[in-house]
């Protein structure tokens, strides 16, 4: 059952899984899913003595903003902002991150902005702390293509869109990203429900919109945002996932983040799997977990 903590901003929903005394791993899910994106990975944590914990993201689920004056903001500052705030109402002092799309990103800049909140990051997809000076700058022609729905979302039709068809825009992603994953009606339905979330369309539009300066920032998060404009370098012990056949941040794309960490470094691809990867291959999280865990014992 969702257990709710109260936060400066928000009454978070998570799940949580393991014996209260272990080592906490925060994971942290992505756009357009939520918490079931770590149900497996979750499961073997906790049997292995991890306190796990997966919250549902602002906008998702039975996650709730506090103040109706509150911004809608989905932007990657106050994504990193809200886990950490998380992780204060917990109490928990320092955490092992995990997370892709939006998850991974949050995880990143609580990694750069705090490091000694992070015990250790397996980040999917690889360094994901948006470089908003220069989202100016064209991509392939392959790479817009694959990026349609952020421009669709950047006009007011696209807000009609996502309000009217949430259902059917997200279940289309599923299978663009990860054309090897067979999920079923059951398993994308007990995700769909978090996206009834009543700020759930105007979290997503600002956030697409930010990325790419057609949306004003959240005021109380201009000085983090100030602080992530310079692509702040991460140096707690770091494990890069990608899926290899990923069809939104193909696997190449993450080929050159080694420049960003400044601690132990690993990137692994994981082959058949696509964006979805801790569903699809959830023994792949576990792994860079047990094994990021061994170093920094190591270490200490």
């Amino acid at each position: 059952m969702p257990k709710t903590v109260r936060t400066r901003l928000l009454d978070i929903a998570y799940l949580e899984s393991g014996p209260a005394d272990g080592t906490p791993v925060i994971l942290l899910h992505g756009w357009p899913s939520d918490v079931h994106d770590f149900d497996d990975a979750a499961a073997t944590l906790a049997a292995d003595g991890f306190r796990v914990l997966i919250p549902w993201l602002r906008g998702y689920g039975p996650t709730r903003f506090l103040d109706a004056a509150t911004p809608r903001s989905g932007q990657q500052a106050a994504l990193g902002a809200d886990v950490r705030d998380f992780m204060d109402a917990l109490a928990i002092r320092q955490a092992v991150l995990g997370g892709y799309d939006w998850g991974g990103r949050a995880a990143c800049v609580v990694a750069a902005l705090w490091p000694e909140r992070v015990r250790a990051l397996v980040t999917l997809n690889g360094y994901a702390i948006q470089n908003i000076a220069a989202s100016g700058r064209p991509a392939s022609a392959e790479q817009e293509h694959r990026y349609w729905y952020q421009w669709y979302f950047s006009t007011e039709r696209g807000r009609a869109g996502l309000t009217q068809n949430r259902r059917e825009i997200a279940r289309l992603l599923w299978r663009l990203w990860s054309p090897n994953w067979a999920f079923d009606d059951a398993t994308f339905d007990a995700t769909a429900t978090s996206f009834d979330n009543p700020d759930f369309v105007d979290v997503t539009i600002q956030s697409y919109r930010h990325r790419y300066g057609n949306a004003p920032g959240d005021p109380a998060m201009q000085e983090l945002e100030r602080r992530l404009a310079a692509t702040p370098q991460i140096s707690v012990p770091t494990i890069v996932l990608h899926g290899e056949a990923d069809g939104v941040g193909p696997v190449e794309g993450s080929a050159n983040h080694a420049r960003h960490f400044t601690g132990r470094y690993e990137r692994r691809v994981v082959s058949v799997a696509g964006h979805f990867l801790s569903r699809e291959r959830p023994d792949s999280v576990v792994q860079a977990v047990r094994d990021l865990l061994v170093t920094t014992a190591e270490r200490a």
